[in-house]
């Protein structure tokens, strides 16, 4: 008998993987439709507190739901030990031959570790609460608790348009809305996080300093035509794309990832230059964007190249600052095939032949 595509033979016991897989999974679909009325209502009531605190309370809070979300998050704290151990170097894991599983992988960090994973829990929930604490009133509440560094303010007094490329880091909500404060039309693009509803309210809460943000789902049309139309885009360089939706293997911390290759696309497609920023938090709990690097137009020809660079800059902050990075995300979720890795061995000796010449 066939059922769901798949073939049944044997007796229930014989199968009992697979209904057991089954009925989990049906399980799992309905205590999704059935929180849904609650998760508008939590998304609610969030909205309504989160925009009536003041920033400190904001941060008191949000430090709270981090330790909460610290203790019951077990994938999560093993995902972040082990890159925070591929960010320094000594990770035991090998990418493709020895595959971690955050079920099976023990917990356990030394205090340092465990203090900066807290700490990037910590930076994860108010950045996150800063979305919904920007809802109202956005353009004061940004001007109140952001800055710009002196260089990063000329680059956007020079140029009218550019790609604003960061990661993960900091507060990387600040970035876009401080730019757009600098008179930057500005477009940005947001992954889905949690249900349909959460994706909406997040979009909404986002877009109220008056960026525009795109759904990444069909993301590429609307962002060349915002190019088109001198519109500034802001893009995130740290997270896992698939090469059949654009990504492309670079190293990152010695290991191949497959990131976007929009930031170079979009910055030679518009003959734009962009700059590498993250927005460093402050000891009295505001934000300060600083650049990291910047680079032309025709440099981003090279679009591997360039990609490649990018991915080393944030690389750079990351190494510094490893508790404002997000830890708990799965970055290196694509494995490369042995066909990628020759291509990627044949891009890095081309981009180590172009720099050695340039030296000489």
């Amino acid at each position: 008998m066939k059922y769901m595509g798949k073939e049944i033979d044997g007796t229930l016991w014989q199968n009992r993987g697979f209904w057991f897989e089954h009925w989990w999974n049906q399980v799992r679909v309905w205590r999704r439709k059935a929180l849904v009325p609650f998760e508008w209502v939590g998304i609610g009531l969030g909205m309504l507190i989160f925009t009536s605190l003041s920033h400190r309370n904001l941060f008191r809070l949000c430090d709270c739901l981090s330790r909460i979300m610290y203790a019951f998050d077990r994938r999560g704290r093993n995902r972040s030990l082990e890159n925070l151990r591929i960010v320094r170097g000594n990770c035991r894991g090998v990418q493709g031959t020895d595959a971690f599983d955050p079920d099976k992988w023990r917990y356990d960090p030394t205090h340092a570790e465990e203090l900066i994973i807290r700490r990037s829990y910590r930076n994860m929930a108010r950045t996150i609460g800063h979305i919904f604490w920007t809802f109202r009133d956005a353009r004061t509440k940004v001007a109140a608790v952001g800055e710009l560094a002196p260089s990063a303010r000329e680059f956007l007094r020079e140029h009218s348009q550019g790609v604003m490329v960061s990661a993960h880091i900091g507060c990387w909500e600040i970035l876009s809305q401080l730019a757009f404060l600098e008179g930057h039309t500005m477009m940005s693009v947001a992954k889905k996080i949690g249900t349909g509803g959460m994706t909406k309210m997040l979009m909404k809460a986002r877009q109220s300093i008056g960026q525009e943000i795109v759904a990444a789902d069909g993301a590429f049309k609307f962002l060349m035509d915002g190019a088109k139309k001198g519109k500034s885009l802001g893009l995130l360089v740290d997270q896992a794309v698939q090469p059949k939706h654009g990504g492309i293997f670079v190293r990152f911390f010695g290991r191949p990832i497959s990131v976007s290759a929009a930031p170079a696309f979009f910055a030679a497609k518009a003959k734009v230059p962009a700059i590498v920023a993250w927005s460093r938090p402050l000891k009295d709990g505001r934000y300060r964007c600083e650049t990291v690097a910047r680079y032309e137009a025709e440099e981003a020809r090279d679009i591997w190249g360039m990609t490649q660079r990018l991915a080393w800059n944030i690389e750079s902050v990351i190494r510094r600052h490893p508790s404002c990075w997000v830890l708990n995300y799965n970055f290196f979720s694509n494995i490369p095939t042995a066909e990628d890795i020759a291509q990627l061995e044949a891009r890095e000796a081309k981009l180590r032949g172009a720099d050695s010449k340039e030296r000489s």
